[in-house]
């Protein structure tokens, strides 16, 4: 969950003079939540929007009271330019998680299928979905193989297996943005460290995530942040496995700690070992994440 950093004021006045509390005020309006999905839905390519043409696409009938509500997201949501209206970052950025049904939607999936088994009982894996969080576990004996957020508006328009994939890639691409040291929520620093805390999810060890801007924080088994590497990548690729589409929950390896072994503890280093297709590769790296060395091994 992300929360403020550490040290900051959560009602600083950002840079143009508006805090947090201020730009949330301003979209405490239907019409200007309305002003601000009709921009997405008739801005083609990034093009700016007459006053004419956005005025036509909200329900309202004072051309006055619909120049007042968009004169209020003017400058901090929305940009004026003279060919018409083009979002900012921010305005841009809250219409797009209206349509995640981020701020307002709820949803339910019961228990459903999904693909692989169990690590740690070979038992079938199913999925379920709740408190914008979709989790996937064992249906024998309960194991979390993974639990993380999903916007409700990704369920839409989705069979079961569309949004197993649509998840898969949500999180890789989380994990492996942080891994890069780059929070996916802000785009601030992430650290990565090595952790043995008792208390990581049930693991020995694994990865522990921070952003230092919004404190930001993901955990996980070792084996999820080397998804994007391009050793282990094209070690799977020669073996057939697409690491980039098949989903990674059914590897044991990417979400448990049963490949991966502590060498040593001050500083702490971890070398995990990889099987794919009977041959494997092992991947030391050092407290901070960082790779020391990796070797294939070809087993006979």
């Amino acid at each position: 969950m992300s929360q403020p950093a550490k040290g900051t004021d959560p009602d600083a006045v950002a840079d143009d003079g508006m805090s947090p509390a201020e730009a949330f005020a301003l979209l405490g309006n239907d019409t200007r939540i309305e002003i601000l999905q009709a921009l997405l839905q008739t801005s083609e390519d990034g093009r700016p929007v007459p006053f004419s043409e956005l005025y036509d696409h909200v329900d309202i009938d004072d051309s006055a009271h619909f120049n007042y509500h968009l004169k209020k997201l003017t400058d901090h949501f929305v940009r004026r330019t003279d060919d018409g209206y083009t979002f900012r970052y921010p305005g841009w950025k809250v219409v797009r998680s209206v349509f995640a049904g981020t701020f307002n939607e709820r949803a339910h999936l019961d228990p459903f299928e999904a693909a692989g088994s169990c690590f740690s009982c070979d038992g079938p894996l199913r999925a379920w979905y709740a408190d914008e969080y979709l989790t996937i576990e064992c249906a024998d004996c309960g194991t979390t193989h993974v639990r993380y957020t999903f916007p409700p508006g990704g369920l839409d328009d989705r069979t079961p297996e569309e949004l197993l994939q649509a998840f898969h890639h949500h999180v890789r691409h989380h994990y492996c943005l942080a891994a890069d040291g780059v929070c996916p929520e802000c785009m601030g620093q992430v650290e990565s460290t090595l952790t043995t805390d008792p208390d990581l999810d049930d693991r020995d060890v694994g990865v522990v995530h921070t952003c230092q801007r919004c404190q930001n924080t993901l955990t996980s088994a070792v084996g999820l942040n080397l998804l994007d590497n391009a050793q282990v990548l094209s070690f799977h690729a020669q073996r057939g496995v697409d690491l980039s589409t098949e989903p990674f929950w059914t590897f044991d390896w990417a979400v448990s700690d049963v490949h991966t072994t502590a060498l040593s503890e001050d500083p702490l280093t971890v070398r995990i070992d990889i099987p794919c297709q009977g041959d494997e590769i092992s991947v030391t790296l050092d407290e901070t994440l960082g790779i020391l060395e990796i070797e294939t091994d070809h087993e006979t």
